[in-house]
């Protein structure tokens, strides 16, 4: 895989709601890159507010950043059915499955991240990361409470023919190899294996995608995704597990990180907000679900 014109290439996937943890992830990538390369950022556009573009565009370096916004809408291809499955997470979860296909044709490797994470390495050290053969590069729970195999976390894969002692990633933070993700029709089977298996895949592209590249990821460092409820001393980034640190009632570790880099943002002196806003944020995921398919 090539680095074009020493730039790192990632996308990111945001509404307007979660604007806020982008402008402080993007801060947090931005202040800790210390190397010479261009980051082209990717931004998948949720229905993100004039507003909030404004202020991540004023709080970031355009020396060291180029942001590229792309809409939502127009991006999911008109013959993609996207899986309808029982949860309330947003329906844009489902965008980085497709992204070897909407990014510009001359990329050959990304990184794709969740929105809820800050930095706290240099970014062109995971993106150096050498991940072989492999499709993808990805993090293993293994510094955390949470699923760390494929029995743990694909509850019906005695039935798939699934190795039960496989690793098991976490779909936010994934470093793409793009020419074999289309060559291995990983979108197709990622989908395929969520609409096969409906009743098991609550974790929608996660899902889909443990199943879909089982064996044939590379494992990188798990101190590139720390989540928050861990006690890890210097991670390289931290991902901030269930409840965000925009909310009043957040009690998991790594809360003075967030407010570091989002203090150095247009948000400065935000104060969180209560748990209402959370369950309504909820009832809008279902809602936008809805819509999209009645009316596909």
């Amino acid at each position: 895989m090539s680095n074009i014109n020493n730039r790192i290439s990632i996308v990111l996937v945001c509404d307007d709601y979660y604007a806020i943890l982008l402008g402080a992830f993007l801060k947090s990538i931005e202040l800790n890159h210390k190397t010479e390369e261009i980051i082209d950022v990717y931004i998948v556009d949720d229905n993100i507010s004039a507003k909030s573009k404004r202020k991540i565009i004023e709080s970031l370096n355009s020396d060291k950043m180029k942001l590229n916004w792309m809409l939502m809408k127009d991006i999911i291809p008109e013959n993609i059915q996207l899986p309808l499955v029982s949860n309330s997470y947003p329906i844009n979860t489902y965008i980085r499955v497709l992204i070897p296909y909407f990014i510009p044709q001359h990329i050959d490797k990304i990184i794709f991240l969740d929105v809820d994470m800050i930095m706290l390495e240099d970014i062109s050290k995971l993106w150096n990361i050498d991940i072989g053969n492999k499709i993808i590069g990805a993090v293993s729970d293994t510094i955390g409470p949470i699923v760390k195999t494929i029995g743990a976390g694909i509850e019906n894969h005695v039935e798939l023919g699934l190795d039960a002692n496989e690793k098991y990633f976490n779909a936010g933070l994934i470093v793409i190899n793009v020419d074999k993700w289309k060559a291995e029709k990983i979108t197709e089977k990622t989908f395929e294996a969520i609409n096969n298996n409906k009743k098991y895949a609550a974790l929608g592209d996660q899902y889909g995608l443990n199943i879909s590249l089982i064996g044939q990821w590379y494992h990188v460092d798990p101190l590139w995704s720390c989540f928050s409820v861990n006690t890890i001393k210097k991670p390289y980034l931290v991902h901030y597990f269930n409840i965000k640190p925009i909310f009043k009632d957040y009690s998991y570790n790594y809360r003075e990180e967030f407010f570091y880099y989002l203090n150095q943002t247009a948000w400065k002196g935000f104060k969180p907000k209560g748990k209402i806003s959370r369950k309504i944020k909820k009832v809008k995921n279902l809602i936008q679900k809805a819509k999209i398919f009645l009316f596909k």
